[in-house]
């Protein structure tokens, strides 16, 4: 294992997030300077942390500065991808927890004085999966929070959305021939591959993708009438599939109206679909992204879902709760646009909330957690067992039933022009197992550690787990769209924790390194 290399470039991590905390800063004081006077209590917490993360990463990479790259492995990749998200969960975390510190006007009972909570927070932020431990109530809601916390927390988001460790490659090319092996163990999918042979050239494409996504977003939800602080914010979450908002409705605040919801919906669609298709739309072919056999079973999956809730609203909900704790009528008009944004932003695992889906019809919240599974589509920034492994799991079973009648042929499997060998089926169907022992060891797990606790029913624990294994967020009952995590118990809150980075990871990364082997040399 080439530790030096791998402490080199946790500095270097660890140097970048200080490096944005240092921007939010400085967006902090030019707000203060147009007269939000209370920004300034985010200055200190954010200012202290972002020292911290520059101290100890400049020693960690003044350590490793003369590690050689060209050793970097397999095994250094996995280490390294998994240990980065840990380490920068762990400085994320700090400006929350100083912010309390900092200042004794905060009630010390806020979910921010326990630092467990603020790592939480911080995790679900950069593996994109919108969980939150703050509530509704004051003084420990979401809009309580300086403006500078959150758009820091908005940042964590967009900064976990192609990840990390790929935002890594992209500006530290030092990673050398390392990088490929790095870049294809934090790529989400089948089988990860760059648009461009060169792996460094292949990030900053995605990047370039990314950023204009985000800045068409902005500009898309300003003109709606969002303010410009809450586009933005909202826009990271998005074109992130995260879903921290700035308000404790969510998206169902009276600010966000229906216009800037279409938007959100339409981002929220992109976002989960494979980034290396857009780029074959920036070089002229925008027919290949509707030849995609993913891209189309992505669309397919949304419409006959988001149409199956709407006609379940229709029929059995004669009023719609929104987050707010407004109550409309239904009519087709708010069921399709409530019921086709929590199917989008569900399968996308975004996790925005329009709506409390958790008063709706069995059949309406039978398809959200169903689409929880699912997912977005591989090389998307979305989590969930992804759209391919779905449709692979489906060419197996149909193949497997031919064979059944008539065991003499032998048909290729193909998604797309890609054969489909009996590695990859093995991988495919390896996979979703161990995604479904996760989830219902992850549940047994919760119900263990919340045991006596009147609020965690098993559906409250099972939701737990898929939502944060498969980078959701919400989920039903206790943790449901107007709820969240701040009530369960430090043990449990550290727990679905690790649950996030294994979603983000793709589990394998992560298990991987409990295995003897994994340690023993060659």
């Amino acid at each position: 294992m080439n530790y030096r290399f791998i402490i080199n470039q946790l500095g270097l991590l660890l140097i970048v997030l200080s490096a944005v905390m240092g921007a939010v800063v400085l967006w902090v004081l030019a707000d203060w300077l147009l007269g939000n006077a209370s920004e300034l209590q985010a200055v200190e917490a954010l200012l202290t942390a972002a020292g911290i993360g520059l101290l100890s990463g400049g020693v960690m990479w003044y350590v490793g500065r003369k590690a050689r790259s060209d050793t970097f492995g397999r095994r250094d990749a996995l280490f390294l991808v998994a240990i980065s998200w840990m380490v920068g969960a762990g400085l994320s975390a700090l400006p929350f927890f100083l912010w309390v510190v900092f200042h004794p006007s905060v009630d010390s009972s806020h979910p921010f004085g326990n630092y467990v909570a603020c790592y939480f927070e911080s995790m679900s932020g950069l593996t994109t999966t919108g969980a939150t431990v703050l509530s509704g109530d004051k003084p420990y809601d979401i809009e309580s929070l300086p403006r500078g916390l959150l758009l820091w927390r908005a940042l964590t988001h967009w900064l976990g959305g192609l990840g990390i460790v790929v935002l890594f490659v992209a500006v530290l090319p030092s990673l050398g021939v390392g990088a490929k092996k790095l870049f294809h163990t934090e790529s989400s999918g089948i089988t990860p591959s760059g648009v461009r042979p060169r792996i460094a050239e292949t990030a900053r494409i995605l990047w370039i993708i990314y950023v204009v996504l985000t800045v068409a977003q902005i500009v898309l939800l300003r003109l709606c009438g969002m303010g410009w602080f809450d586009s933005a914010c909202h826009t990271f979450a998005t074109v992130a599939t995260g879903g921290f908002s700035t308000y404790n409705a969510s998206t169902g605040n009276p600010a966000i109206n229906t216009p800037a919801l279409i938007v959100i919906i339409f981002f929220m669609i992109l976002a989960g679909a494979n980034f290396g298709l857009y780029f074959h739309v920036l070089r002229g072919s925008i027919g290949s992204i509707f030849k995609d056999t993913e891209f189309r079973f992505y669309l397919v999956i949304l419409a006959v879902a988001s149409l199956i809730v709407t006609g379940s609203l229709l029929m059995n909900q004669p009023e719609i709760t929104i987050t707010n704790a407004d109550v409309v009528e239904t009519g087709v008009g708010n069921s399709a646009l409530h019921g086709a944004f929590q199917v989008v932003s569900i399968q996308t695992t975004t996790g925005f909330a329009t709506a409390d889906f958790n008063q709706w019809p069995f059949l309406a919240k039978a398809v959200i957690v169903a689409v929880m599974f699912i997912g977005g589509c591989a090389g998307s920034t979305a989590g969930g067992i992804k759209v391919v492994r779905l449709w692979v799991m489906m060419k197996v079973l149909w193949a497997e039933l031919e064979h059944v009648f008539n065991p003499n042929v032998i048909r290729p499997l193909r998604v797309g022009n890609t054969t489909v060998d009996n590695s990859l089926k093995l991988a495919v169907l390896g996979y979703v197992l161990g995604m479904a022992l996760l989830v219902f060891g992850g549940s047994i797990v919760v119900m263990m550690l919340e045991h006596g606790n009147p609020r965690c029913d098993y559906t409250t624990a099972a939701t737990a787990s898929v939502a944060t294994l498969c980078t959701i967020g919400p989920g039903l009952n206790a943790i449901g769209a107007t709820e969240n995590y701040g009530w369960m118990s430090t043990p449990t809150m550290a727990f679905l924790s690790i649950l996030m980075a294994f979603g983000r990871l793709e589990i394998f990364a992560l298990f991987v390194l409990v295995h003897p082997r994994f340690w023993m040399k060659d």
